[in-house]
């Protein structure tokens, strides 16, 4: 089976995987929420069809188009065995934010989580960006979601004395 295929199946296959599995067939719509307003199951469908599409696009471009010879990727030099480990460091730091939430709330779990996907990509050079994007990054986005959106999220444990 040819390299696009696979990647159209398995994109198709993850998006309706979201789509039809993960997200609830109903979703209670909450008092507070309008009438008029979007249920809580409108973006994660949305965000499941528009991949399920594009999965789609990419199998159908896959049967319809010539496949151009493939030229040798320049890599880091990475052995499949580092790949393997990165990857299995990457699953370790998002089952520890899972865990991570309850005790230190939302904010302090996805700064380490930030900190640390950034770092397993392997910039080190633009310490500047790095802690910017780490740190500004998540306080930014719990910000908006409070402010505009009014969305709470969960305070841990460890961190509720001290406000976040």
């Amino acid at each position: 089976m040819p390299k696009p295929v696979l990647r159209g199946l398995i994109i198709v296959a993850f998006f309706a995987l979201s789509a039809f599995v993960l997200v609830p067939v109903y979703v209670p719509r909450p008092a507070f929420i309008p009438g008029f307003a979007p249920p809580p199951d409108m973006w994660p469908r949305t965000v499941s069809l528009a991949g399920i599409l594009l999965g789609a696009l990419v199998l159908i471009f896959a049967f319809t188009r010539e496949q151009p010879a493939e030229e040798p990727v320049e890599t880091d030099g990475s052995s499949p065995a580092r790949m393997s480990a990165r990857f299995a460091g990457l699953m370790l730091a998002f089952v520890l934010f899972l865990v991570a939430i309850p005790l230190l709330g939302f904010l302090v779990s996805s700064v380490l989580l930030t900190l640390c996907i950034v770092l397993m990509t392997g910039e080190r050079g633009h310490h500047i960006w790095v802690a910017l994007l780490a740190f500004g990054g998540p306080i930014l986005l719990q910000m908006f979601f409070h402010s505009a959106l009014g969305t709470q999220f969960p305070k841990g444990v460890l961190t509720k004395p001290f406000g976040f």
